[in-house]
C-alpha cells in the first residue's frame, strides 16, 4: 500500500501492513459457567494488567531516527529467485478421464487453500476429473461457507483447464456421492486411509483401483494427505499454479478488501501500518502459555482445550517459563506492541487489525492501542451494510484479512499457525516484505523483569536484522506452501 500524505518525506509515500496474527475469535458461549462467577474474577481475566510495564513506560516516550524509519519503508530487496513465468501444462491432458475425485476438506480457510492445491495434484497424478472439493463446516468457527462462496470458480477452472478436467457437480449417474452418504456407512469408494504426507506412488497403488472400479473415489479426510518431497517437478509446479494463480477469492471478497485498502491508503492522518488478526484464542489455548489473565481466564482456557482439544494441549508437560524461553507462547497485544516500538514504529503508524472479536475485548489490546492510537479494524472502516456480507463468516472474514495482507507493504505475524504460513509463503513468492518474529528471543527478554528499554531495543533490533522476508529455501518435509522457492521459483 502507498501512502499519499506524510510527514516525512524520507518514507517514500510507503504505509506499512504489519499483520499480526495473534488475537483469537472469542466464543463466549464456550464459558457460559463463567458468567456466573464473581465480578472481581472476571474483571481480572477480562482487564488483564499489563505485564511489562518497565518496557511500556520507556516505549511510550518513544522517539526515532529518519534512518531507522527510512530502513523500516524500505521495500525488500530483489533476491535470487522470482515467481516464474506462467506456462502451459508439461503433460497433457489425458483422452480419456479415469474417474472423478471427490475430497472434503476439514480446517479453516488457509488449511482449506492447501487441501485444494493437493486435490488438484493429487487429480492430475490419478490422470482423473476434480470435482470442486467439498469444505466441511468447521467445529471451531461453525461456518459453512462453500468453496463457491469464497473462490472465484471460474478463473479456478480456466487457470487449470490444461492442466486437469474440473467440474462444478458430478454427473447425474453419481448423484448419490455425498456427505450424508459417507457419513452413514463404510463405503467402498470411499479412501479413509491415506497416510499424512502420502507418496504419489501411493495414490497411484490405492486409489487409481477405485476409481477403475467405481469412476468415482472420494477422499476424506484429506488434508496434509500428500508428501511435500520426492515429487515430479511437473506436479510441485502445479500445486504453486492453484496457490498462486488459480485461487482467487469472489469480486465481493475483493470489492470488500479494495474498499479497505484504499482507506488505508487514504487516511485522514499522517502514516500507517496494518495490523491483524491478534492472539487467537484457538492458539493461546493449544499453546499451554499464561497470558496474564488471572484464574478465570486459566480455568475458561482449560474448558476451552477440553472442548475443543479434549484435553491435549500442545507441550502442556513444561512450565510457562520454559514454553516462552523456547518460543513456543504467541505473543499478546501488548508484546506486539513493544516489538514494534523497538523495531522502530512510532505513534502516528496507522494498525489495521483483521480480527473479528478479540480473545480478552478491548481491554486486552488496551496497550497495543495506547501505543499505537491510530489502530483501525474492519468496524472503523467500514459500513454495517459493508459488513452484513460477511457477518458470521469466519472464511470470509479470513480471506478479506487474506486480500487486505498481500496488498501491505509490511507484514508480521506473533504466532505460526495456518494463515501466517499461507501469507507468508505468498509474499516470499512476491518477494514482499515480511517480518519474521524471533520467537525464542522475544520469549527470553519478556521474562527479564529488569531489562531496560534501551538493551530490550537493542537486542530486538539486532535479533532481527535478517528477519524482514529474506527467502529461506525449503528444507526436506517443508510445505512449498510456506517456502515456495525453489519448487514454485525460478532463477533470477
Amino acid at each position: 500500500m502507498r501512502q499519499h500524505s506524510l510527514s516525512h518525506s524520507h518514507r517514500g509515500g510507503a504505509m506499512a501492513a504489519a499483520f499480526v496474527l495473534l488475537l483469537p475469535f472469542f466464543f463466549p458461549s464456550l464459558f457460559t459457567p463463567l458468567s456466573h462467577a464473581s465480578p472481581s474474577i472476571l474483571s481480572e481475566w477480562n482487564a488483564p494488567k499489563p505485564r511489562h510495564s518497565r518496557l511500556l513506560k520507556s516505549a511510550l516516550q518513544r522517539q526515532t531516527s529518519d534512518k531507522q524509519q527510512a530502513d523500516l519503508w524500505m521495500p525488500l530487496a530483489l533476491q535470487r529467485f522470482k515467481r516464474c513465468t506462467p506456462s502451459a501444462s508439461t503433460s497433457p491432458l489425458p483422452e480419456k478421464s479415469t474417474g472423478y475425485v471427490q475430497v472434503f476438506l476439514d480446517g479453516g480457510l488457509n488449511q482449506q487453500r492447501m487441501g485444494i492445491c493437493d486435490a488438484v495434484a493429487v487429480a492430475k497424478i490419478l490422470n482423473a476429473t476434480l470435482v470442486i472439493p467439498h469444505l466441511e463446516v468447521n467445529p471451531v468457527w461453525q461456518d459453512s461457507s462453500t468453496f463457491m462462496d469464497i473462490f472465484d470458480v471460474d478463473q479456478f477452472i480456466n487457470v487449470l483447464k490444461d492442466d486437469i478436467s474440473i467440474v462444478r457437480e458430478l454427473p447425474d449417474e453419481y448423484f448419490w456421492s455425498t456427505r450424508e452418504y459417507y457419513a452413514t456407512a463404510i463405503r467402498a469408494n470411499r479412501v479413509k486411509t491415506a497416510p499424512v504426507h502420502a507418496s504419489a506412488n501411493w495414490y497411484l497403488e490405492n486409489v487409481l483401483p477405485v476409481l477403475q472400479s467405481y469412476g468415482i473415489a472420494a477422499i476424506a479426510p484429506f488434508s496434509h494427505r500428500l508428501a511435500f518431497d520426492n515429487m515430479p517437478e511437473d506436479i510441485q509446479r502445479l500445486r504453486c499454479k492453484v496457490n498462486f494463480q488459480a485461487l482467487a477469492f469472489v469480486p465481493h471478497i475483493k470489492a470488500l478488501g479494495d474498499a479497505l485498502i484504499n482507506r488505508l491508503r487514504n487516511p485522514p492522518s499522517t502514516n500507517e501500518v496494518d495490523y491483524t488478526n491478534g492472539l487467537r484464542q484457538d492458539m493461546a489455548a493449544h499453546s499451554a502459555c499464561d497470558f496474564g489473565g488471572g484464574k478465570a481466564e486459566k480455568l475458561a482456557l482449560a474448558k476451552y482445550r477440553q472442548v475443543i482439544w479434549q484435553g491435549r494441549v500442545l507441550n502442556s508437560q513444561f512450565t510457562d517459563e520454559e514454553l516462552r524461553s523456547r518460543g513456543r507462547c504467541p505473543l499478546t497485544p501488548e508484546e506486539i506492541g513493544l516489538l514494534l516500538s523497538a523495531l522502530g514504529f512510532d505513534n502516528t503508524t496507522r494498525l489495521y487489525l483483521a480480527s473479528h472479536k478479540v480473545y480478552g475485548g478491548e481491554a486486552r489490546i488496551s496497550t497495543l492501542r495506547s501505543l499505537f492510537p491510530l489502530m483501525e479494524d474492519k468496524k472503523s472502516l467500514t459500513s454495517s451494510e459493508e459488513r452484513a456480507q460477511i457477518k458470521g463468516k469466519a472464511s470470509l472474514l479470513a480471506a478479506v484479512d487474506y486480500y487486505v495482507s498481500m496488498h501491505s507493504d509490511i507484514f508480521i505475524s506473533a504466532s505460526p499457525g495456518n494463515m501466517h504460513n499461507a501469507v507468508v509463503g505468498h509474499r516470499t513468492y512476491e518477494n514482499m516484505k515480511t517480518i519474521k518474529p524471533n520467537m525464542a528471543l522475544l520469549g527470553q527478554l519478556f521474562l527479564n523483569k529488569s531489562l531496560e528499554w534501551l538493551e530490550f531495543e537493542e537486542a530486538i533490533v539486532e535479533g532481527h536484522k535478517n528477519r524482514h522476508g529474506q527467502l529461506r529455501l525449503r528444507k526436506s518435509a517443508q510445505s512449498i506452501y510456506t517456502y515456495p522457492a525453489p519448487d514454485c521459483m525460478c532463477n533470477a
